[in-house]
């Protein structure tokens, strides 16, 4: 079962190229989604995060109120870290459970794991191939604001809050160019799936 880690920054495209991927056929695991399961109220992981910044991250019905929380932790380095020490070996635990449930139900499965922090947190998985979605933080920036609603101000201040460009283009095997239109991005996944057997292969040689 070829395992593949797809990222790219905020507004990068990778959305599209994982519904893209699925639409060939592979298994996407969203790694956003899985956040939001291991944080479902009366989890430990949600007990966990009001025990570290307060019962004020929780909504009146006991959910998350992701806003509140995003608001306590943004741009405080050492509030992230204690959030992620709380988080990540949760979603890590999950995410390896669901890869093996798609294993289970197929062992010739593609799994995709859609995973915005690749860098920051799994980059030194046992990736099969690394896909990484790109466009320049200026596009990126723009799709922010225009697709979105955010004011430019907040756009920058999310793209400046993650790992440069260049630090997830380091670790690619393969970048998906997403500055065209959609059907060229589309056109490169669909060239990128017919082409995986040999990239695959050509990873397990190196």
């Amino acid at each position: 079962m070829p395992l593949i880690a797809l990222t790219g920054g905020i507004a990068s495209g990778k959305s599209t190229i994982g519904r893209r991927l699925a639409e060939h056929g592979a298994i996407v695991v969203d790694a956003d989604q899985v956040v939001r399961d291991v944080q479902q109220p009366g989890s430990p992981v949600l007990a966990a995060i009001a025990d570290e910044f307060g019962d004020g991250m929780l909504r009146a019905d006991g959910s998350l109120d992701r806003a509140v929380l995003g608001g306590r932790v943004f741009g405080d380095d050492a509030a992230v870290k204690r959030l992620n020490a709380i988080v990540h070996p949760a979603v890590r635990a999950e995410s390896a459970r669901r890869f093996g449930e798609a294993l289970d139900a197929d062992p010739s499965a593609v799994v995709v794991y859609d995973v915005p922090l690749l860098v920051e947190a799994r980059v030194d998985d046992p990736w099969d191939l690394v896909v990484v979605a790109h466009a320049p933080a200026d596009l990126r920036r723009t799709r922010l604001v225009e697709l979105r609603g955010m004011t430019d101000a907040d756009a920058a201040a999310r793209i400046a809050s993650q790992v440069p460009d260049e630090a997830r283009l380091a670790i690619a095997d393969v970048v998906v160019d997403t500055t065209g239109s959609l059907d060229d991005t589309r056109r490169q996944v669909d060239d990128l799936w017919a082409a995986l057997p040999e990239l695959l292969a050509a990873r397990t040689d190196r």
